[in-house]
Parts: structure tokens; C-alpha cells; sequence
């Protein structure tokens, strides 16, 4: 879904003019013909698809500055662009200082604005960005900071809201690439112990002859190499949280230790005369079956009760596949920001191969997977050209035109209205005759909307008719106008009988 921009001004055609401009770089658009109408949209359900706002100086009902008085309170990171036909500084300084963003002098061109709204919304993604790294740095990252729309994850985050008002050890359990150790930085900034140490140990990762001087410590000239006393990541903990990851992996004389250091809270450092005593609140994941592997006397019985108090298990991202969409929004703006790259969203037909693929690395994967197709894109949407190796992996064929990849259609099956950007259309059915005129206008109507992404306007006068033919052939056609934001939700109230300066 492309990221969503709400114009909001008075004058229908700068409304028109501007809806326009902004649709041509690939993003949605929606209007509002005063102040009010537009903090009802950005208060209402639809709130959140609200990436920037173009603001009018100069409205009857409600201006420009007061508009933005009522919206920082709810809304400061809004990204506003302030629009007025009186270009001065002193207009601009009081913008500004009221809260906006950038400040455009109609009639602004085309470019200016689109350049304009590139730049806010890659300050805000990168602002964002640098508000999360520096929660997690801190240790204060909470769930709210996760993102995630299934009901599944929705769970997951209850109870880890509930494991963090304790003590309690925690086993997280999932796939490679779910998502364990956000999950475990989130429990720990939602803790007390937030800002505190948290301390992560890869226990697949560690040499078997330095586990228990990493673990526990040494005494300088315990044993040869020992030059320097070191601190174990039991008391680099102290206070804190001691993520122990992959435990599965951990060898079995290693488990004995671990498990007297649970229990009696205490440490033996190697050379040490005297255990030290630690103050640590221990989460542990791992991908791998640990009752099995406790029945099976790979992993302590006894360790594995003392992990497993309050389970907690993340499911793959191909049983939440309502999180897919909002974790890809998250990825193209962060890595277009990154790259300097002008990708906006994705285009239909590629938000239904990425719904689709099962995605056996999970998150990992889709990130990485947006990754690399942000860095190949040069378009403002991200296309099934760019996904080469999921489009593989799902035996979409493809043809190319124009250097678009389209997905072919299965002989007999109707595309949903605005699934797909563009489609093969033929003009024969399945034993040779020609289709009927209407079933072919049809047929055009649905690739026209999901080519210009359900903007009407543009649709009908590609197609040269008026809106009001279009929506009459919908009708007939029995079509469904393509979900999503669109002028025509705002309630538009009479307009003024004179026209305004600004």
C-alpha cells in the first residue's frame, strides 16, 4: 500500500491540482475541504494511514496555525507542509514556530512539492529509526515499539506485558528470524529493570573451551591467555537481564553450572577463591523442542523447569500473515530513507505475492528481502520484477512490458478489482470466439483501477469519461470500488461564495 498524503484546503482546485501532482510519484492521496473535516479523517480510523499533510494557511472555518495548534497535542510527529499564496517570512517563521514542517508558496510546481514530501517523510522515517536504536541502546524498548497486527502477536505481547511485572524466568520459543529477542528486549523495557543491563549470549556461537570463562569469568592467570581479569556476562548483567539465546545449543557439563548459578544466584569465576553473587533476571530462547530434548537426555531435565516457567511462543510469520503488510510499510520506508531511493509502497500485485509467500526465515528474511529490492528498484513502487526470486519460488510467470512484470492470469479466473496493476487481456474466450464488448470493458475498467490504484479521477480520464460514468459502469459491471482512502469520505461542507486570497 502506497503511503498516504491528506491535502487539506478550501479551494477545490488547488485540491485537484495538488491530488495530481502527489498522485503522479506513486502515493495516495485524500482530501479535506477544511480544518475540521481533516482532524475528524486524522482522529477517526483512519488516522494511522496518514503519513504527511499538506495544511492551507488560509481557511474560513478553521486556519492553517489552529489546525496545527489542535493537532501536535495527539499527533507531534505528523509531518505538515503549510500552503499559502501569501509568500512571506514573517508567514513562514510563524508556521514554523506553530509546528510545521516546511513551508511551499502556491502556486508551488509540481517537482517542489513532490521533492518537499520525499524529504519530510525521510526525516520522519529516519527520525523514527534513531528514536528506536536509541530505546534499544538505553534498554527501554516496549511493545508499542514492535509492530505487528495479528491477533497471534497481539497475544504474545499480553503476555509478555505480563511476564515483565516479575522476576519470573522465561523460556521464548520460535523460528529462526520470528522475532525472539525483540520480543525479550521488550519484556525487559517493560520491566523494572528497564534501562538496566541486558546482556545477550548466543550459546551456539561460543568455543567450547572459553563457555565458562565467558559465562562465569576469570581471575587474571587462571589459565594460559588469562592476562587480564574478566568479568563473565553474568556480572556484566548485574542488575539487568541475561538473554540466553539458542540455549538448546549449551553443552551438557555447561547446564550443570548454569543451573546452580539459577539457583543460588551466584557465580564461580574460574581461579576464583569465592562465588560471587549476581542480580540477574534470566530469559532464554531457543528454536529447537527442549522437552523433547529433555526426554531425550540431550538438555537437564532439571534445567529445562527451571527455563520453562512462563513459556512464551512466537509464531512464524507464516502463521501471522496479517503482519507481513505493516512489517514491509516498515521496511521500504526505513531502507528507502537509508538508500536515498524514492519508493513510496508496493503495488498491489506485489502486496499479493509477498501475502502469499510462506516465508520460511521469517522476518529476517522479509527484511532482507525488501532490502535488496529497494536497492534494485527505480520506480516509486516496489513491483513483482523486484521480488525475482519469491516470484520463482511461487511459479508466477510473467511477462514483460514496457519493462513491467506482470503476473499471467489462470485461464478463467477473475483478477479482483485492483489486484493487479496490469494483466494479459484476451479477446477470445476459452473456445475461440470473440467476448462480448462488455465483459472486455469490464475487463478494462478493473486493470485502468488497479493500474492508477483506485484514484478516480485519474482512472476516468485515462479512460476519457466522466467520474460519473464511471461509477455508473461499476454499478452496472457489479463492481466494488478498490479499499482505501478517497476524496469522497470527507465530508465536504458548502463551499463559500467568494473565493479567498490564500
Amino acid at each position: 500500500m502506497a503511503q498516504t498524503i491528506l491535502v487539506v484546503d478550501d479551494d477545490p482546485v488547488q485540491r485537484r491540482l495538488l491530488e495530481t501532482a502527489i498522485s503522479r510519484s506513486g502515493m495516495t492521496v485524500v482530501t479535506a475541504p477544511g480544518g475540521q473535516p481533516a482532524l475528524d479523517l486524522i482522529n477517526g480510523p483512519r488516522g494511522e494511514q496518514i503519513a504527511l499533510m499538506l495544511l492551507d494557511l488560509i481557511m474560513p472555518d478553521m486556519g492553517g496555525l489552529e489546525v496545527l495548534a489542535k493537532l501536535r497535542p495527539t499527533n507531534p510527529d505528523l509531518p505538515v507542509i503549510m500552503l499559502t499564496a501569501k509568500g512571506g517570512i514573517d508567514s513562514a517563521v510563524e508556521a514554523m514556530r506553530a509546528g510545521a514542517n516546511d513551508f511551499l508558496v502556491k502556486p508551488a510546481s509540481p517537482e517542489r512539492i513532490q521533492v518537499s514530501i520525499r524529504n519530510q517523510l525521510k526525516i520522519g522515517t529516519l527520525s523514527g529509526e534513531v528514536k528506536q536504536l536509541k530505546k534499544k541502546v538505553d534498554n527501554k524498548l516496549t511493545f508499542e515499539d514492535l509492530i505487528a497486527d495479528s491477533a497471534e502477536m497481539k497475544q504474545v505481547f499480553r503476555l509478555g506485558t505480563r511476564a515483565a511485572q516479575s522476576d519470573i524466568p522465561i523460556l521464548i520459543e520460535g523460528e529462526s528470524g520470528a522475532g525472539k529477542e525483540l520480543i525479550a528486549r521488550a519484556i525487559q523495557g517493560s520491566s523494572a529493570r528497564a534501562g538496566r543491563p541486558f546482556v545477550t549470549v548466543n550459546c551456539g556461537a561460543i568455543p567450547e573451551n572459553l563457555i565458562e570463562s565467558i559465562l562465569f569469568g576469570h581471575e587474571k592467570g587462571s589459565f594460559t591467555g588469562a592476562s587480564d581479569k574478566h568479568l563473565g556476562k553474568f556480572q556484566e548483567a548485574d542488575g539487568g537481564t541475561l538473554f540466553l539465546d539458542e540455549i538448546g545449543e549449551l553443552r551438557l557439563d555447561m547446564q550443570v553450572k548454569l543451573l546452580r548459578a539459577l539457583q543460588e544466584g551466584e557465580v564461580d569465576p574460574v581461579g576464583s577463591k569465592r562465588p560471587v553473587k549476581v542480580d540477574v533476571r534470566i530469559i532464554s530462547a531457543t528454536n529447537r523442542d527442549l522437552g523433547a530434548m529433555a526426554r531425550d537426555g540431550d538438555f537437564r531435565e532439571d534445567l529445562y523447569y527451571r527455563l520453562n516457567v512462563f513459556p512464551i511462543m512466537v509464531p512464524s510469520l507464516r502463521e501471522r500473515p496479517d503482519d507481513v503488510a505493516p512489517l514491509a510499510r516498515h521496511f521500504i520506508a526505513r531502507f528507502a530513507a537509508e538508500e536515498n531511493k524514492a519508493v513510496s509502497g508496493l503495488t498491489p500485485a506485489a502486496s499479493q505475492l509477498i501475502g502469499r509467500f510462506s516465508w520460511p526465515g521469517n522476518v529476517r528474511q522479509l527484511e532482507n528481502t525488501i532490502f535488496r529490492a529497494v536497492v534494485l528498484c527505480d520506480g516509486s513502487m516496489l513491483d513483482v520484477c523486484d521480488f525475482p526470486q519469491i516470484a520463482a519460488a511461487m511459479g508466477v510467470e510473467a511477462v514483460v512490458r514496457q519493462n513491467v512484470a506482470v503476473p499471467v492470469p489462470v485461464a478463467g479466473e477473475q483478477p479482483a478489482l485492483g489486484a493487479n496493476p496490469a494483466y494479459a487481456m484476451s479477446v477470445t474466450d476459452a473456445a475461440g470466439h470473440i467476448r462480448k464488448f462488455e465483459d472486455m470493458e469490464s475487463d478494462i475498467i478493473r486493470m485502468a483501477i488497479g493500474r492508477y490504484e483506485g484514484h478516480m479521477s485519474e482512472v476516468a480520464r485515462r479512460l476519457g469519461i466522466g467520474r460519473s460514468t464511471l461509477y455508473r459502469k461499476l454499478k452496472e459491471f457489479g463492481l466494488e470500488p478498490v479499499e482505501g482512502l478517497v476524496a469522497e469520505d470527507v465530508a465536504q461542507p458548502a463551499m463559500p461564495q467568494q473565493r479567498k486570497a490564500g
